[in-house]
């Protein structure tokens, strides 16, 4: 049976918070596999320590960088070098950036379409929206990270149709708040989904830790 993968980003509105060293360290012994955050609101210092302190509890690690120039995404890329991370999310797609991953064992899963402003939000028609994935899948690419829900057309017509024609790990990252969306996400079984803002929220009800056991034995 194919598994979805809870990621747990510990981010609010597209910046992490300050005290996301703390709330892994309250709900590190979950069975959440994943975690990770954005490239905004911490210094690179404490990124890096709680990336290492992730990894020294089993944790396979994600840096989401929101940037759209090829100047900023590469210097994300190094970022998620330095701070030895597994996957690099995010990003417009850029060969250089996707050869930098390659040669630096990093998993690179940009955003498909055309994403912008911060909080994203992805644009544009579903049809090209998969063809320039395809076309950007033939460069060795990993995968993608796909903004379903921050999409402007239909978002179950495009994360459906996108994840039924793109032979690569996908990621439905972003706005995923409520047990309805987590239906569909099991229905459609993507590689990974994104939870953040709404655990913040208390969107699912409960502690932070509690909530992370209530999706993930939902979607499991």
């Amino acid at each position: 049976m194919k598994t979805t993968e809870l990621i747990v980003m510990l981010t609010y509105n597209d910046y992490t918070v300050k005290n996301a060293h703390k709330i892994f360290d309250e709900c590190k012994n979950t069975k959440v596999k994943y975690w990770g955050f954005k490239d905004k609101g911490l210094s690179f210092e404490k990124m890096k320590s709680l990336f290492e302190y992730m990894k020294r509890c089993g944790k396979k690690t994600v840096l989401e960088i929101v940037e759209y120039e090829e100047k900023a995404c590469l210097v994300g890329a190094c970022l998620a070098k330095n701070c030895n991370c597994d996957i690099l999310m995010g990003t417009t797609f850029f060969n250089s950036v996707n050869e930098y991953c390659k040669q630096n064992n990093i998993k690179y899963m940009p955003f498909a379409g055309n994403v912008c402003k911060r909080p994203s939000i992805l644009n544009g028609h579903i049809q090209e929206i998969i063809k320039d994935a395809k076309a950007n899948l033939n460069n060795g690419l990993y995968g993608f990270d796909l903004l379903g829900y921050r999409y402007t057309g239909n978002a179950t017509e495009l994360i459906t149709n996108f994840i039924s024609h793109i032979d690569a790990p996908v990621c439905v990252a972003g706005s995923i708040d409520n047990y309805e969306k987590l239906d569909f996400i099991k229905s459609i079984s993507p590689w990974s989904f994104t939870i953040g803002s709404a655990f913040f929220d208390n969107k699912f009800e409960g502690t932070f830790k509690e909530q992370i056991d209530k999706v993930y034995g939902y979607i499991n």
